[in-house]
């Protein structure tokens, strides 16, 4: 099951997210991260962008949410995109069934382009997104320090297919 993450589920997602900052260089954060910063980052999200969690026999086993790309109001149309799973749940469908339900929701949102950020190599990150039809755009030597080596970031895209007319003109 999906659903909309909530408070009560914040002590699991730093639990899962710390299990990549110690362990991974696929976040490049370095300290752990409290469940008390995970509901502040929540709080902020969830104003305005998608925040799910793939629940299975009651457990939290992955979240997958989306952020805005930058700050100025002529990217307000473009996110970039998360997904983590309980690194124990890896290969199980889960990341699909969270990217699929994320990018539904935000097609619905009027988003147009949808950015995922990926430390190289990571084979598992962009086999999902190409499978959901992103593609590589760029890709950013050595902008990444972490375990010792200096790391690269490529980024994928997705356009999402819509009126080429802007509905909202609002600024954000």
């Amino acid at each position: 099951m999906i659903r909309e993450a909530m408070i009560s589920d914040a002590k699991i997602i730093a639990s899962i997210y710390n299990y990549y900052v110690e362990n991974t260089a696929i976040t490049f954060e370095e300290e752990l991260i409290t469940s008390k910063e995970i509901i502040k980052r929540m709080g902020y999200i969830q104003k305005k962008y998608p925040w799910f969690v793939f629940i299975e026999d009651g457990q939290v086993l992955g979240y997958a949410y989306a952020n805005k790309w930058r700050e100025r109001s002529a990217y307000r149309f473009a996110v970039e995109i998360s997904i983590y799973l309980d690194h124990r749940q890896t290969g199980k469908g889960i990341g699909s069934k969270l990217m699929a339900h994320l990018l539904e929701n935000l097609k619905l949102r009027d988003i147009r382009c949808i950015i995922g950020g990926i430390t190289i190599p990571n084979p598992g990150s962009i086999a999902i997104h190409e499978k959901f039809g992103f593609h590589k755009v760029a890709q950013f030597e050595k902008v990444g320090y972490k375990f010792d080596k200096w790391l690269d970031v490529g980024y994928w895209q997705l356009n999402v297919e819509g009126d080429e007319d802007v509905k909202d003109s609002s600024h954000q």
